[in-house]
């Protein structure tokens, strides 16, 4: 099926995950696909910045230099990432970063295979950096979407996060792997029932302005004082200047800031909220995205308060999770905040009909599925040049 240098000592083929951005143990990257594939057999490797190369379940993590800042990162460590995924000697390359695109076109240089994962509209995304000055993004967008268009027709697969993100690559060769969650993705334990809760609400994620944390920290302010609500807050300031700017504002007494949260750190947020916010604006990047947090708050059976975009009210309207907003009015979010703690019951029966909707279809399980349908057709192909080489 493969060469020697392309299989373990088992005869297992070798995966090589590359990502310059995410840490090794991304859930996406590393508890979704490395560990399926890893379980159908293949052997997996993720090559990512770190400290120290070390084995995480049955996932060898191989690290290079953790870079000092953006410029660094998209250079030596782009760089140190090819060399270092290169030395694996693996069959598939499958990286998880558009920066990573040329290095994809170096392995396919070489004869490897190779799998682009494409989390974020990249046009799109590009368009909402704050760090690119405003004049010049739409420029940089464009450029960006045509060298990404074109190196995608050079790979052997496309993995998007979304559909609409699969849309703009050749259907041939791209498949739609949503980032729907693992059903035991959250160990959410509470002896506390729902109605006997603080009255808290919970964000989780990058905090940014286009994620609404100013809108946020502004609906608190419009809470009845009588109420005592509160929001915790977990996750990391970008950039970190805005935390200052935030925190002068008058809703941020009502916030607990409790920065980047383990996994386990986001289960205990999660089991003390009421219900979930999710009041992204609509910029070009999210309008079609499909957040993990939506799902994250339905696993958790909370009621998720939205953007009203259309795509996600396909999901949170069916399943009658949630209250959909306009994000950018922070009357609006602060009334769906004041119905959720005035309706308990109510916003109970909406996070326990979320956490239902993910048992039946929003989880990883039918992704998965996808996800080694691509692998097994590299390799029946692979069979298939094998025969006929032996013919």
């Amino acid at each position: 099926m493969s060469s020697p240098r392309s299989s373990n000592r088992n005869g297992n083929p070798k995966i090589c995950f590359l990502t310059s951005v995410h840490d090794p143990e991304n859930i996406r990257i590393f508890h979704k696909e490395a560990i399926s594939l890893s379980a159908a057999g293949y052997d997996v490797t993720i090559v990512a910045p770190g400290e120290m190369n070390r084995q995480a379940g049955p996932i060898r993590i191989k690290a290079v230099p953790p870079p000092r800042q953006r410029l660094d990162r998209m250079t030596k460590t782009v760089w140190n990432i090819y060399r270092a995924g290169l030395s694996e000697g693996a069959l598939v390359y499958h990286f998880h970063d558009p920066e990573l695109i040329p290095v994809g076109l170096l392995l396919k240089a070489r004869g490897k295979r190779v799998v682009y994962d494409v989390h974020e509209d990249v046009p799109r995304d590009i368009l909402d950096k704050f760090w690119i000055p405003t004049w010049l993004r739409r420029l940089v967008a464009i450029l960006s979407g045509l060298f990404e268009l074109s190196a995608a027709r050079r790979m052997d697969g496309i993995v998007a996060a979304t559909p609409s993100i699969a849309r703009r690559f050749t259907k041939a060769h791209t498949v739609t792997v949503r980032n729907y969650p693992l059903l035991n993705e959250l160990d959410i334990r509470t002896e506390v029932n729902y109605c006997d809760r603080p009255l808290l609400f919970a964000y989780v994620g990058g905090i940014t302005e286009v994620r609404g944390v100013r809108q946020i920290v502004q609906a608190l302010s419009l809470l009845p004082p009588s109420l005592g609500a509160r929001c915790d807050l977990a996750g990391a300031f970008d950039p970190p200047e805005l935390e200052q700017e935030i925190s002068k504002m008058p809703g941020w007494p009502f916030v607990r800031f409790l920065r980047w949260q383990s996994r386990q750190g986001v289960a205990g947020v999660l089991s003390r909220a009421r219900a979930g916010l999710l009041v992204l604006h609509p910029t070009e990047g999210f309008l079609e995205s499909l957040p993990v947090k939506l799902f994250e708050y339905m696993t958790a059976g909370l009621p998720v308060i939205a953007s009203d975009f259309p795509v996600w009210r396909e999901i949170i309207d069916p399943a009658g999770c949630g209250i959909l907003v306009d994000p950018l009015d922070p009357r609006a979010i602060a009334d769906a905040m004041i119905w959720i703690l005035e309706h308990p019951k109510e916003a109970e029966g909406m996070g326990r009909r979320g956490a239902e909707a993910v048992q039946s279809t929003y989880n990883w399980s039918a992704e998965e599925k996808t996800l080694l349908g691509l692998y097994a057709s590299f390799f029946k192909v692979d069979e298939a040049t094998e025969r006929l080489s032996r013919d």
